[in-house]
């Protein structure tokens, strides 16, 4: 009996899937900017993950790499971006608030 529970116990957790890390976290980690670090990253991505739906985590992920790409959301007329900004605003801030040390 306790050999068939630790083969199922063995089985579980072989085939689990493995985490990925988010859009969010990946390019956080990627950045060359001094203050990421993995633990802030990962920080980040579970606020993005509450706050954020998928392909809005893979369009913020963006502007790790192409800031000006921020503002020109920012400042777009585009119903769209207006609404992909005010959810974008409400994770900086958030994160910001969550996340600070």
């Amino acid at each position: 009996m306790f050999n068939r529970l630790m083969i199922a116990a063995a089985a579980v957790v072989l085939t689990a899937p493995l985490a990925v890390a988010g859009p969010i976290d990946s390019a956080c980690n990627r950045s060359e900017r001094t203050a990421s670090s993995r633990q802030l990253c990962n920080c980040i991505q579970q606020v993005a993950d509450m706050t954020l739906s998928r392909a809005d985590q893979r369009r913020a992920a963006a502007f790790f790499k192409d800031a000006d790409s921020a503002q020109d959301v920012r400042m777009s007329k585009s119903n769209a971006d207006n609404a992909f900004w005010g959810r974008y605003k409400n994770f900086a801030d958030t994160a910001e608030a969550y996340c600070a040390k």
